[in-house]
């Protein structure tokens, strides 16, 4: 891990999952010295939008080694249970929070924002956070902020190996788990063709969901009769 004498501690704080159709929301945190911020993209640390999963990980491992990496892993059941009551913000801010405390009192923290007022978002965070610096938010910070860039990197990277685990558990290929990938739309369709409970992997909240389990509930046609 860097040496904490070295500077200034900073904190950066992203998300990756949030839209996800299945698996959990993931937030990832990355601290390092102040003074280090600079040496980032040397390492290849970018938005992890723009890397490639095996870049992902190589850039992940140095990170590691060169700073502190933290992550915190969110289940579908309580993402479902924050957007039923249209408080997926609140639960993001509530996860950035508990990052900061678990980052032991970093002297700035950086996040990318979720909410449109970036600023309203930042003091929700620091205030969930009870004794800590002032939270500089801002819409697309994984793209401008080396530091948030890490913790998206890190956030993803973790994400990726839960996704990873569960088609390993389930047998089949579930995609990225997005309601845009064609793959993992067709998997949830015929899981849920199948019948059985509510699997505890899957998003019941979203609305691609809310559609494939109206269509498993309503007979066929010709149940109907002529």
């Amino acid at each position: 891990m860097a040496d904490g004498s070295r500077g200034a501690e900073v904190l950066g704080l992203d998300e990756a999952g949030r839209g996800s159709l299945l698996g959990p929301l993931v937030v990832g945190g990355f601290r390092c010295p102040a003074d280090r911020i600079g040496e980032l993209s040397d390492w290849g640390v970018r938005d992890s939008k723009l890397l490639s999963p095996s870049r992902r990980e190589e850039v992940y491992r140095r990170l590691r080694r060169e700073g502190l990496c933290l992550s915190a892993v969110v289940s579908p059941r309580t993402v479902d249970r924050f957007v039923l009551r249209h408080g997926l913000n609140e639960l993001e801010a509530r996860t950035f929070a508990h990052l900061i405390r678990r980052a032991e009192d970093p002297g700035e923290v950086f996040v990318d924002a979720c909410d449109v007022d970036a600023g309203r978002f930042g003091e929700r965070v620091r205030c969930l956070a009870g004794r800590a610096p002032p939270v500089d938010a801002r819409h697309k910070a994984d793209r401008d902020n080396p530091v948030v860039g890490a913790a998206s990197i890190v956030a993803k990277v973790v994400r990726d190996a839960a996704i990873r685990r569960l088609e390993t558990d389930l047998g089949e290929a579930i995609g990225s788990g997005y309601p845009s990938d064609p793959i993992t739309v067709e998997f949830v369709r015929s899981f849920l063709g199948r019948g059985g409970p509510m699997p505890a992997w899957l998003r019941a909240s979203w609305a691609t969901t809310r559609r494939l389990i109206q269509r498993r509930t309503q007979p066929p046609l010709e149940a109907f009769g002529p």
